[in-house]
């Protein structure tokens, strides 16, 4: 059944009505207060050019259960939700979301008495968000997460719940007027359940601004956040991915991606705002762009917690002191950097795991328990800051090193290769130049072939050896 909706009275006489309809916009309308789409019912637009819906006092349309929203341009308050759940039905049956520009959050939060939902969003552009101020948030290594301009949260705790998505071309923000809070905020409620599983997520553009204050150590935001509880078969992000914000990540997760590609670059231009941090389960990762990072702190690659099972960057870029190019604290597998690694930064502040912490902007480090099964460098390492390693191994273990190109270490006081702390790698066929440091230096730890590394610094063979 259809019903063609002219004016505000037309709209909350039909809703009235409780008989399933579609009810069709013919023209803009302004709503003073929030709207609630019974069950069954759908609201679409005629035109999404010509049909606005406007709530300029509240939020705007809440779902319940077997609804639809289409072809509409739907605006709030930046800071009000422009859709979102207002049931506690045990099935909220399919949830359709599509072609729609929107102004305000969309909102798909599930609460206690909610076990199964469906959701199907496609061609949905935000343009402008602030999701800072609910209350809803995961919490976990020492930090909280604000939600994003496009939320998918499973609030329920039962490990029987669950969100099943499909979410097509989601772009968020604009750039230069990014949207505030987190960008694309996937969640289920621990990592126990409840869950969200979604079988395919892409993306447009992505522009996301979390505005925390520096050095807040216990909040953090992302562009794209797939936190824990949440399980991934396929994410592509088709456009960029760009984070502007203190501790604002551009790709994080907390859960399980098994294949993630980004085809346009990642970049964060904000302190402590990595490009792609991992402390779930990736089983492929690629980025065929660049992954660049400007703020201090900001690294390009951490693998803290779970793992990657392969990964292939394009190359990886970061400019600000403290600003490490790839850190790996865990175990992971294969690891390929097609253009190399360079860092431009010295030492410098960054956060670490909810701690602010003084690292040096090395371009490769792998920590106490980071281990990489194969790490391949086409291109060069090269650091250019003083009193930092191009590559350093300090405690961890790399069971295979492969590097197409020189390890360069330009700062002053800077070292191109170290193996310390018990750390072990194999250092075959690389050249190592310092131009104002350490060459090769191996501190108690184990090299087990040096045959084919030829060390070079700026007035000869520069090599320190410290071994007990």
């Amino acid at each position: 059944m259809k019903t063609k909706i002219s004016s505000l009275t037309d709209l909350t006489a039909a809703l009235d009505t409780n008989i399933p309809q579609n009810l069709e916009l013919q023209t803009s309308i302004l709503c003073p207060y929030a709207i609630v789409l019974p069950v069954g019912f759908s609201l679409t637009g005629v035109n999404k050019e010509s049909c606005i819906i406007s709530f300029n006092n509240s939020d705007g349309i809440g779902l319940t259960a077997n609804n639809e929203v289409a072809d509409l341009t739907i605006q709030t308050n930046p800071n009000n939700r422009a859709i979102y759940i207002l049931s506690n039905h045990a099935d909220l049956g399919t949830l359709s979301l599509k072609n729609l520009t929107v102004t305000g959050q969309v909102q798909i939060l599930t609460r206690a008495g909610t076990s199964k939902t469906k959701l199907i969003a496609d061609n949905v552009d935000v343009v402008a968000c602030d999701a800072r101020r609910y209350s809803e948030q995961p919490q976990k290594y020492g930090v909280n997460v604000y939600q994003g301009a496009f939320t998918v949260y499973n609030f329920n705790s039962d490990t029987d719940s669950v969100i099943n998505a499909t979410l097509t071309n989601i772009s968020l923000g604009r750039k230069g007027a990014p949207v505030i809070g987190a960008g694309l905020f996937i969640c289920g409620f621990g990592d126990n359940g409840g869950w969200v599983i979604a079988d395919t997520i892409t993306t447009g553009d992505i522009y996301s601004n979390g505005m925390l204050p520096f050095g807040q150590p216990d909040m953090i935001t992302a562009g794209v956040f797939i936190v824990n509880g949440t399980k991934v078969k396929n994410l592509i992000h088709y456009g960029s991915v760009t984070t502007y914000g203190v501790n604002d990540m551009v790709l994080d997760t907390w859960g399980h991606v098994e294949k993630w590609v980004a085809e346009k670059p990642i970049t964060s231009y904000g302190p402590s705002g990595i490009g792609f941090v991992n402390f779930g389960t990736v089983d492929e990762f690629e980025a065929k762009d660049k992954i660049e990072t400007f703020g201090s702190g900001a690294r390009g690659f951490n693998q803290y917690d779970g793992t990657v099972k392969k990964a292939v960057f394009n190359s990886i870029i970061t400019h600000g002191n403290g600003s490490i190019g790839m850190q790996f604290s865990k175990a992971v597998g294969s690891i390929e950097v097609k253009n190399g690694v360079v860092t431009n930064g010295s030492v410098g502040q960054s956060l670490v795991k909810g701690v602010i912490m003084t690292l040096p902007a090395d371009a490769i480090s792998v920590k106490p328990g980071g281990e990489i099964s194969v790490l391949t460098i086409s291109g060069s390492i090269t650091t250019y800051g003083d009193n930092v390693y191009a590559y350093h191994v300090e405690g961890g273990v790399v069971h295979e090193l492969n590097v197409n190109g020189d390890i360069i270490a330009n700062g002053a006081n800077s070292i191109a290769i170290a193996v310390t702390n018990n750390g072990e790698t194999p250092l075959i066929n690389i050249s190592a130049i310092s131009k104002q440091g350490v060459a090769v230096q191996i501190a108690n730890g184990k090299v087990t072939d040096r045959t084919g590394l030829t060390a070079k610094g700026a007035k000869g063979d520069v090599v320190e050896v410290i071994e007990k």
